[in-house]
């Protein structure tokens, strides 16, 4: 299968990969492209950007929580109603979860894709001495494709020829462009990264500003052709995630999308929807009721804390919820929604805001993160989603802290990368799954098939 694709990664974190790859792919749309973006790793800010750049969901794709052929599968399926695929990296190009290896990195995802990689090099306080990064980068692993070279942070001119001539002669690497240091192009940031897309209205005026500077300083024609270099991909052997034709609607599933909750894995919901759930999305800081006729709740995770106030004083949509759920619907709440289903929400600044009351405990801010990182877990519970004794791979990130389970209610045990138990299963029928741990339903086929059966189960009002 011919899928012109191309993987953007950088020398380090902070480098501009996540802004020079929505200028890029804004720059393509502009062409007429149909780019479908992607995002390595666990990160759910980044891909906002990237997705409101191509005005298409983007996907994750990690190759810690997926295998090879979920991976190649789950690429496979978004990649197809695009004419081109756009993979931003992750850290730098060869940081993986631990160790040598690259496990779980850039590196390892491009070479699953055979897809040809663009090299970001901030190379201010610089000139030759980027030749020996780039030279570096090359010959670490001759299995990545390093295709070229995109210069960050390019001070003058006198600048942009030195580096280029210093890296195209050492280390035989094509120079595709450059963003200049007086464009000043940086995204904003909060404490969990990225400002989400849903919160700013000036984003769109950012992209536009960000497309014309792209245009003049990077060659995409150049890019599009190393994007179309790229060899064809075999189909996967087999269809272990999504069915061989999409199930008829099973059960409609109300999704909380707004500017507190918008962290979903887009592969979970395009495997919901694939497997007969209707997403139905509703906002728990703006509406007043459930979508009509819905069988299941699905909350994911976001900055709950910074609309607690309005969350909070949203009585009617808490009330409609504690009912649903407490006569027995299903209901899937991570991180950001289990601070939304407990009992309250205590902000930065001390203050109580009473939340939904469907687990005891309150979950309180911290001054600095909890918990960052991948987990395996063992299923503690049969639940909505899981059977007792599954071992699944998932990720925590979260500045909230909130009493833990007793054990007959722990969803999870933590397994690595420290023991503990993790999340509840309760409620009148154990219909509600409750954790910080972030799961990819790519991860594991029954996922997905087992919470719609689930809310199937459950009467449309």
């Amino acid at each position: 299968m011919k899928i012109p694709r191309l993987v953007l990664g950088g020398t380090s974190s902070g480098v501009g990969k996540t802004t020079i790859t929505a200028g890029l792919i804004a720059a393509l749309k502009e062409r007429g492209h149909r780019v479908q973006p992607f995002k390595c790793g666990p990160d759910y800010i980044d891909p906002g950007y990237l997705a409101l750049a191509a005005g298409v969901p983007c996907h994750n794709l990690d190759s810690w929580m997926l295998s090879p052929e979920a991976m190649i599968e789950l690429f496979i399926h978004s990649a197809r109603d695009g004419d081109m695929a756009i993979v931003e990296g992750v850290m730098g190009l060869y940081d993986g979860r631990n160790g040598l290896g690259s496990i779980g990195s850039t590196a390892e995802i491009a070479k699953w894709l055979s897809a040809p990689v663009i090299l970001v090099v901030n190379v201010a306080g610089m000139s030759e001495s980027a030749a020996a990064i780039a030279l570096g980068y090359r010959q670490l692993d001759r299995a990545v494709d390093i295709a070229g070279v995109i210069l960050n942070q390019v001070a003058s001119p006198s600048h942009l020829r030195l580096v280029t001539e210093a890296i195209e002669k050492r280390a035989a690497v094509p120079v595709v462009g450059y963003l200049p240091q007086k464009a000043k192009l940086s995204l904003p940031e909060r404490h969990l990264g990225l400002v989400p897309t849903a919160e700013s209205e000036e984003l769109n005026k950012f992209l536009e500003r960000l497309r014309r500077q792209i245009e003049a300083t990077i060659d995409v024609a150049r890019i599009i052709q190393l994007a179309e270099g790229a060899q064809a991909m075999p189909p996967p052997k087999e269809r272990r995630l999504f069915p061989k034709k999409r199930e008829p609607v099973l059960a409609a599933i109300a999704v909380a999308r707004d500017e507190a909750f918008n962290f979903y894995y887009q592969h979970n919901l395009d495997l919901l929807e694939s497997w007969g759930a209707e997403i139905k999305y509703f906002s728990p800081l703006n509406d007043r009721r459930l979508p009509p006729d819905v069988q299941g709740v699905y909350i994911g995770g976001g900055f709950p804390e910074v609309y607690a106030a309005e969350l909070s004083a949203n009585t009617e949509m808490k009330n409609e919820l504690t009912r649903a759920i407490s006569s027995g619907m299903p209901c899937y709440a991570e991180c950001g929604g289990l601070m939304y289903i407990s009992q309250g929400i205590i902000d930065f600044n001390g203050n109580r805001f009473a939340m939904a009351g469907l687990l005891s405990g309150w979950a309180e801010m911290q001054k600095r993160r909890q918990r960052l990182g991948y987990a395996v877990a063992e299923v503690a519970r049969d639940s909505i989603l899981a059977r007792r004794g599954q071992r699944l791979r998932g990720h925590l990130f979260h500045w909230s802290r909130r009493p833990g389970p007793v054990r007959d209610q722990a969803a999870y045990r933590i397994l690595e990368p420290k023991e503990q138990l993790e999340g509840f299963v309760t409620g009148p029928d154990s219909n509600i799954l409750a954790s910080y741990l972030h799961l990819h339903f790519g991860s594991e086929p029954s996922l997905a098939r087992r919470f719609v059966a689930s809310c199937a189960r459950w009467p449309r009002s």
